[in-house]
C-alpha cells in the first residue's frame, strides 16, 4: 500500500521535468534560430603594410529578431583588466565614429548599406599600428551574435645585401652571405645557383643568418648565385658572381718577400751612411772654421826683459806693456805740466849682449 502510494506521488514529478526540458529544448532551438554571424575565413589575417583589407562580418536574422539593429566594430584590449576600444558603429541607419586613434584611420563599412547584411569592415593603408584583434557584434533584439579576427600589419622584406667574405681561392673556404635591412620577422634566406645546378656538395646555408659557407672552392663552384628573403607578405632577392681564382705560388711569394726585405735593408744601410757622412762633414767644416779664426788674431807684442824683472819674476807678477800713441803721452803731458812740476829723466841704455838696463 505504501509503495503504491509514493510510485503515484511520484509521477507527477517526472512529468513536470519531463515539460521543464522540454521547454529548455525550445527555447535553445529559438535561440540558434536567431541572430547569426555567417562570415567563415582563417582567424588570423596576415597583410602588408600599405595594403588593404576587408574583414568579413555577414549576418542573417530571424523573423522573430525584432528589434533596431545595432552593429559595433571595436579593437578588443590584450588587457583582460581593460575594456574595448570602439572604432566604429551603426544604429538607426547612421553610421558612427568614435573616436581619434590610429586605428580609426582608413576605416568603412564595406557595404554600402550594412543593413543589408553585410557589416564587413574595409581598412585602407595599413600600417604596423593597425595590427590588433577586431570584434565584430550584429545585435537586433532579441538575437546577437559576434566574430572576432586577429590583423597582423608586417612589413615585406628589402632588398638584400650579397657579399663574399674570403679569398675566392681554390682549395680554401669561401663564405657568401646575404642580408636584408627591413622587414617583419621570421625572416628566411635561401641560396641557390642562376644556372638550375644544384648547390656544393660541400656547402651548407643557414636560412636565419642568411650564409652560405662552401669548406673547399673549386672552379666547377664558380658563377652566380642568387638568394632570396621571404616572409608571409613578400619576397626580395639579390645576386653575386662567385670567382674561383688560382692561389699564388708560395716559393715566389718567399723569394719576393726575401729580396724586398733585403732591398729595405740596403736602402736603410744607405740612408744612415748619407746621415753619418753629412754629420761628419758639418763636424769638419765647424773645426776648420775655428782654425781661421784664430790664424786672423795677431800675436802680441814682445818687450825685452830687464836683468831685475827677469830675477824678480818669479816673485812678482807679470806686467804687460801695451803701445800708446805719442799724441795720447804728450796730451797727458801737458795735463800733467798743468799741476806738477816737470821732471827731466835721463834716457835709459840697454846692454846689447843681455838687453838690461844699464
Amino acid at each position: 500500500m505504501f509503495r503504491r502510494s509514493f510510485s503515484l506521488r511520484r509521477q507527477p514529478c517526472v512529468f513536470v521535468f519531463f515539460a521543464c526540458t522540454a521547454a529548455l529544448l525550445s527555447t535553445e532551438i529559438k535561440l540558434t534560430q536567431g541572430m547569426t554571424v555567417t562570415s567563415t575565413g582563417p582567424q588570423t589575417v596576415q597583410k602588408a603594410e600599405g595594403e588593404s583589407v576587408t574583414l568579413g562580418c555577414a549576418y542573417t536574422s530571424s523573423p522573430s529578431d525584432t528589434g533596431e539593429l545595432d552593429i559595433e566594430w571595436s579593437v578588443v584590449s590584450p588587457d583582460t583588466t581593460q575594456k574595448d576600444y570602439m572604432l566604429m558603429s551603426y544604429s538607426g541607419g547612421t553610421e558612427y565614429h568614435h573616436g581619434d586613434h590610429a586605428f580609426a584611420e582608413g576605416l568603412s563599412f564595406a557595404a554600402g548599406d550594412p543593413s543589408k547584411g553585410d557589416a564587413s569592415l574595409s581598412i585602407r593603408q595599413l600600417s604596423p599600428a593597425h595590427s590588433a584583434t577586431y570584434q565584430c557584434k550584429v545585435k537586433k533584439s532579441p538575437g546577437v551574435d559576434a566574430r572576432k579576427m586577429s590583423l597582423v600589419v608586417m612589413v615585406k622584406p628589402s632588398v638584400p645585401k650579397c657579399w663574399v667574405e674570403g679569398g675566392e681561392l681554390v682549395g680554401e673556404a669561401a663564405s657568401l652571405h646575404c642580408l636584408s635591412a627591413e622587414g617583419s620577422p621570421p625572416l628566411k634566406y635561401t641560396w641557390r645557383r642562376q644556372s638550375a645546378d644544384p648547390l656544393p656538395s660541400a656547402a651548407t646555408q643557414n636560412s636565419v643568418t642568411g650564409e652560405l659557407k662552401i669548406s673547399n672552392h673549386s672552379q666547377s663552384f664558380a658563377g652566380i648565385y642568387l638568394c632570396e628573403v621571404n616572409n608571409a607578405v613578400g619576397a626580395q632577392h639579390c645576386r653575386i658572381n662567385l670567382k674561383a681564382n688560382k692561389p699564388p705560388n708560395r716559393a715566389a711569394v718567399i723569394v719576393g718577400t726575401t729580396v724586398g726585405s733585403l732591398l729595405l735593408i740596403f736602402i736603410l744601410l744607405v740612408f744612415v751612411g748619407l746621415l753619418l757622412g753629412k754629420l761628419s762633414n758639418r763636424h769638419h767644416y765647424e773645426k776648420e772654421f775655428s782654425n781661421e779664426i784664430r790664424e786672423d788674431v795677431p800675436p802680441p807684442d814682445s818687450r825685452p826683459v830687464s836683468r831685475h824683472t827677469g830675477r824678480s819674476s818669479g816673485r812678482h807678477p807679470q806686467v804687460t806693456y801695451s803701445q800708446v800713441d805719442r799724441s795720447e803721452v804728450s796730451s797727458l803731458n801737458e795735463g800733467n805740466s798743468q799741476r806738477h812740476t816737470p821732471v827731466k829723466h835721463a834716457p835709459v841704455e840697454y846692454d846689447g849682449e843681455s838687453g838690461c838696463a844699464v
